[in-house]
């Protein structure tokens, strides 16, 4: 979805502070974005059900990958899969 060239710089950054603001740290996201809307701030892309379980593959990658501690996995985990099945937009691919 994001251009092959791309960093993905801000969008790392965007998704730390969401996840900050969300899990009941400092509002960085909303100060930095304004209120997450994240149903509009998607509904531009396809998210079907190949994007939605490629996603939350590469969530599960990171969290493995950066050995979030324990308490904090599963909770991150639960929120990653509710949010990919919240946001898919269409049935297919």
């Amino acid at each position: 979805m994001y251009p092959a060239e791309s960093d993905l710089k801000d969008e790392r950054e965007n998704l730390a502070l969401f996840l900050i603001q969300y899990f009941g740290g400092p509002a960085l996201y909303a100060v930095k974005r304004g209120h997450p809307r994240l149903r509009m701030r998607h509904q531009p892309f396809k998210i079907g059900p190949a994007a939605r379980d490629a996603w939350l593959r590469h969530m599960e990658a990171a969290l493995v990958a950066t050995e979030v501690v324990a308490p904090v996995a599963p909770a991150l985990r639960a929120y990653f899969i509710e949010v990919a099945h919240f946001l898919q937009n269409s049935d297919t691919d």
